[in-house]
């Protein structure tokens, strides 16, 4: 019997860099998720949405997979700002590649270049690498350090990288918390006692 009190007693801190305010995120975000999926409204589906989501919160506090990197909460206002940024640099990105295919010379000329990488962090480095992945004619092929490796389809797409823009709005994206709003680090091990 203790075993199992001190089992539930484990979830109730949410330990190991968890914070109520990740639980409620994620579990807010997976039911939005699940209504723009189901797209019913009905009492009994959405109370069933309500235990699946409220399941799957608890099946990832135990596996300890969601953390302030994993599920960055302290980014999504500056995330709100920059997604319309990204998604203007997207749709300007596609009529540059549709229009070196469509003319008749083609002006494609891929290269591989580098660029810095400013981030202090892998998750804004990732960033980063993904939104120049997600821009149409530009592939990131490697991270090194504060090195990323691109593969550019055109000479525009390159400059526009070399440009430090993206850059700049995705170290400003991640800029950081103050430290009272970060978890404790985890002890060796991961595990909280």
């Amino acid at each position: 019997m203790a075993s199992v009190i001190r089992a539930k007693a484990r979830f109730l801190p949410l330990g190991g860099g968890w914070s109520l305010l990740h639980a409620l995120s994620l579990g807010l975000v997976l039911f939005c998720l699940w209504l723009l999926l189901s797209g019913f409204f009905v009492t009994l589906l959405l109370s069933l949405g309500v235990v699946s989501v409220a399941f799957v919160v608890w099946i990832a506090h135990r596996m300890d997979v969601i953390d302030h990197e994993g599920h960055p909460t302290h980014l999504t206002i500056r995330a709100l700002l920059y997604w319309p940024w990204l998604i203007v640099e997207i749709i300007k990105a596609n009529i540059n590649v549709a229009g070196a295919i469509v003319r008749r010379r083609m002006s494609v000329n891929p290269s591989v270049i580098e660029v810095k990488a400013t981030q202090e962090t892998e998750l804004g480095q990732v960033i980063y690498a993904n939104s120049i992945t997600l821009t149409p004619g530009t592939v990131t092929i490697d991270i090194d350090k504060d090195i990323i490796i691109v593969h550019a389809l055109t000479l525009k797409a390159a400059e526009d990288l070399e440009s430090g823009d993206m850059d700049r709005r995705v170290t400003a994206l991640e800029a950081h918390p103050p430290a009272e709003e970060l978890p404790p680090p985890l002890p060796p091990g991961g595990q909280t006692k």
